[in-house]
């Protein structure tokens, strides 16, 4: 059976997947092919070719389009619930009940016309709807490779209308237990405290994630953004999570959060310099939202995580790498699964793979998030000698023992290899890499190649034989969705990739999921003792991760790297 998943429901983060008999055999973001961060508006008609050809898949032999969106019955309590919670903008309320669907067909449409570019035939090939959580909770539980049953649990700002799922897999299929409905969003409270602390929603939660260690969570009580139980949530739409005229508007911009918060807090955060009071208000939004998640869990997943401790969990909110390691560390979880491409990229998987289950395919396990395209050393040296800067460039017998002492002599080194990450982290094929043990490697990265705040963490990729003495734990972390407590031990040996809590983001890299970065990092350990790489993605501030040699020239030339290792081709200023 062949099932082609695609995203970009929501207007943002398209992407595609193709399964072939119960395997995820390619997958990629729309972004990495038109060079615009996050695809906002656009529908992933050349990820979708790509994934079609590299599998040498025809599009008339397509089985299934999976599509992340479905329609919801008026019976349904999530278009009421909308109405109640938007009833001060009447025009969205009453919308929202007569018309509720109204997206579902846009997107219908929008679907069958890409299956029509793509020479896929919309008779026979049947378009399946699949709902945006049911797509999240698959992309998590189909390819966990758990088996018995398994708690699931989906947090994004909103699908359809749902916003927050908890359920359980058993046996291939998913029960609902529960879910909250918009404007009771979680990520969408901290997107909207996103843009207050001055980023873009979608790409700035990262980076308020980053700053909160560096505050106080008890300098300012955020408790009545969300009033909660072990129950249930609601947000304070007086507040955040507003539409239409309560929103705060400033210099042309509308943002997600009303003029109430701005007099209770204090002006917008303006710029990348100002950290008082901001930073607080950032810890106390990470407490704030780790506090109402676990109460949740410990309610309505309790009982299945008794049974087995296996927890799988996507949504845009999955990405919080320190509300991860929260849940990580609760009695009755032994073993947390995050889906690597948790946001709604990850979607197109998660419908495929619901399709593919509900058809009779027996869902493979994922493997590695390897995804993407590859390119030969003669497609890496054509790109060098098209490239309007004639770089010097040449080929080595050994590329890792080359670039393995040009790190440990201190450079900063992009390292293009294999296939491209198929999700938003760079994990050893789009990287750029350098030495944590050398001082100064980060600033020096950040200052001159990455241009990113000051407070964000680097992230370490480290061999699955330092990751227990090291993160100790034993428990798997190969997608960096996890932080973990760095041992006393390690934070002097490696303090380039400690953030200021003492935890890592980290990559932990063994010799079957990628064997030449593998190889790179023994030989780093080799030179310096540390079998550690600090890891951070092949781009500049504001771009997407690179795809194709002519984007890491691009990438190489518009910054202060000076070494560039593509397959076995070294490029050097």
């Amino acid at each position: 059976m062949i099932v082609l998943g695609l995203s970009g429901a929501v207007s943002h983060d398209a992407s595609a997947a193709l399964f072939v008999d119960g395997t995820l055999v390619a997958a990629a973001e729309e972004e990495r092919f038109i060079r615009d961060k996050h695809a906002k508006n656009r529908f992933p008609y050349h990820a979708a070719r790509w994934c079609l050809e590299f599998a040498g898949v025809d599009p008339l032999d397509v089985d299934y389009v999976a599509f992340p969106f479905a329609p919801v019955s008026l019976a349904s309590p999530a278009r009421w619930q909308y109405a109640k919670g938007y009833w001060y903008a009447p025009d969205r309320a009453l919308d929202a009940l007569f018309n509720g669907n109204r997206h579902y067909r846009r997107n219908y449409e929008k679907s069958l016309e890409l299956m029509k570019q793509l020479g896929i035939d919309p008779v026979r090939t049947q378009f399946v709807p699949v709902e945006h959580h049911l797509a999240h909770a698959s992309s998590a539980y189909h390819l966990s490779g758990f088996k018995g049953k398994t708690a699931i649990l989906g947090i994004d700002g909103k699908g359809e209308y749902a916003t927050t799922f908890f359920g359980y897999g058993e046996h291939g299929k998913i029960h609902k237990i529960k879910e909250f409905y918009d404007p009771n969003s979680l990520g969408g409270v901290y997107g909207a405290l996103t843009q207050y602390l001055g980023f873009d929603m979608l790409d700035g939660e990262f980076k308020v994630m980053g700053m909160a260690p560096y505050g106080d969570p008890n300098r300012f009580d955020l408790s009545k953004l969300i009033q909660f139980n072990e129950r249930g949530f609601k947000v304070n739409t007086q507040l955040v999570n507003t539409i239409g005229l309560r929103r705060y508007k400033d210099k042309g911009q509308s943002y997600y959060f009303s003029k109430k918060l701005v007099d209770w807090l204090g002006p917008k955060r303006e710029g990348d310099e100002i950290d008082e009071p901001y930073i607080h208000y950032a810890a106390s939004l990470q407490r704030l939202l780790e506090t109402v998640v676990l109460t949740l869990v410990q309610e309505y997943l309790g009982d299945v995580l008794k049974e087995t401790g296996q927890l799988a969990y996507a949504g845009g909110v999955a990405l919080n790498v320190k509300l991860n390691q929260r849940l990580m560390q609760l009695p009755d979880v032994k073993e947390l699964f995050v889906q690597p491409a948790a946001n709604d990229a990850g979607t197109s998987v998660g419908a495929a793979s619901y399709v593919a289950a509900m058809y009779g395919d027996q869902v493979k396990t994922l493997p590695h998030v390897y995804l993407g395209p590859k390119f030969t050393n003669a497609e890496c040296v054509a790109a060098c000698e098209a490239h309007e800067k004639k770089p010097r460039w040449r080929q080595v017998a050994d590329a890792t023992t080359v670039a393995a002492d040009l790190l440990a002599a201190g450079h900063p080194l992009a390292w293009f290899q294999g296939r491209m990450e198929f999700g938003p982290r760079a994990l050893g094929n789009r990287s750029i890499l350098g030495d944590p043990s050398q001082p100064g490697i980060a600033d020096k990265i950040n200052s001159q190649i990455k241009y990113r705040e000051r407070w964000r963490p680097f992230c370490p990729s480290m061999l699955d034989t330092v990751a227990p003495e090291m993160l100790q734990t034993d428990h798997p972390s190969p997608y960096m969705t996890f932080t973990f407590d760095v041992a006393e031990s390690w934070k002097k040996r490696v303090p380039e990739v400690v953030h200021e809590d003492g935890t890592a983001r980290a990559q932990v890299v063994t010799a079957e999921s990628n064997p030449r970065y593998y190889e790179l990092l023994k030989a780093m350990e080799q030179r310096t003792g540390n079998g550690v790489l600090l890891n951070t993605s092949l781009n500049r501030r504001g771009e997407p991760m690179v795809c194709a040699p002519e984007d890491a020239l691009a990438m190489f030339f518009g910054s202060d790297l000076q070494y560039l290792m593509m397959e076995d081709i070294l490029v050097e200023k």
